[in-house]
């Protein structure tokens, strides 16, 4: 063989779920950001009219997803960035490094929070009272981000996207919030002696779960940066993609990076110790764009190949 042997491409299907994929995650994030557009503006309403803290601590909680899903939205474009020469294993960290960014902004904002709420025990007015049904607004909310949650996990399992889970989780967490708004306005209305004290109370617990969210998606969006090891699913994914090559014998060591929308993987092939580097090259080829068919993720695979003996395992 006088030629080098030509790339192999891959087929037109893979990058074509990737970009499906891709416009998924923004027309989810679009959806997410109207979505709680009309939350804020629904609770802000409230709380002018109703002087509610709890009320006031969701609607910053959902600004500040908004805030979120707006950076996300400029860093999965970003990510989407092809390889370059500064840049060989794409833009994908933009993701994690905006989360992480966003995961520490959460948790200093629900912090200020929690201590303005502080502060205003030692002030609160004995004779203001919480209207009765103030619950209703957090309520309504909630309701609206339970359905949002249902509609974008459904479309998560469709997909196959983790970004989309991830985003659908984002909306459990919202209406987690709400949740909690709701509970101190229906124990206010029946304490109304003691409402806006307990208002204060359950705007102080946001804050809190505000904090903790922060710190969670600090921690899970820094692992990946630090290039934490993935779940065990993808290893299996890998594997069972790299046997399906004809002539690969088994599999010894895999490595795996993730960073964003994208993946690399690093793997250990073995074959047969007769065979020609021209057709070790070869089953190399066919390892990658088998590993990439099962994982549209992956953006780059590098194939090590090891002689396999019966008696070496």
């Amino acid at each position: 063989m006088t030629k080098f042997p030509q790339a192999k491409e891959l087929p037109t299907d893979v990058n074509n779920n990737r970009l499906k994929r891709n416009q998924e995650v923004l027309k989810a994030i679009k959806i997410g950001i109207t979505c709680r557009l009309f939350v804020i503006g629904f609770e802000l309403l409230g709380y002018i009219y109703i002087q509610s803290s709890s009320i006031f601590l969701d609607a910053i909680s959902h600004c500040t997803d908004i805030i979120s899903s707006l950076f996300l939205l400029i860093c999965v474009r970003l990510a989407q960035r092809p390889p370059d020469l500064d840049h060989p294993f794409g833009h994908g960290r933009y993701e994690p490094l905006g989360g992480l960014l966003l995961g520490v902004s959460l948790s200093v904002m629900g912090g200020v929070m929690v201590f303005q709420q502080m502060m205003a025990f030692f002030t609160v007015e004995e004779h203001r009272h919480i209207y009765p049904w103030a619950w209703l607004f957090p309520a309504i909310s909630l309701c609206i981000l339970e359905i949002a949650y249902q509609f974008l996990k459904f479309a998560s399992r469709r997909s196959n996207s983790p970004a989309l889970a991830a985003d659908a989780y984002h909306f459990r967490i919202d209406s987690c919030t709400s949740l909690l708004a709701t509970l101190a306005l229906v124990i206010a209305a029946l304490q109304p002696e003691a409402s806006v004290l307990i208002d204060h109370i359950g705007a102080t617990v946001i804050g809190m779960l505000m904090i903790i969210l922060g710190i969670l998606a600090t921690r899970i969006n820094f692992h990946q940066l630090m290039d934490k090891v993935p779940n065990s699913s993808y290893f299996a994914m890998v594997k069972a993609a790299a046997l399906k090559a004809n002539g690969v014998e088994g599999t010894e060591k895999i490595r795996i990076q993730l960073y964003g929308p994208d993946a690399h993987v690093d793997i250990d092939i073995e074959v047969k110790p007769t065979l020609t580097v021209y057709k070790a090259h070869k089953i190399s080829q066919d390892v990658r764009l088998e590993i990439q068919k099962a994982w549209p993720a992956v953006r780059d695979v590098t194939v090590h190949i090891e002689p396999y003996y019966a008696n070496d395992h």
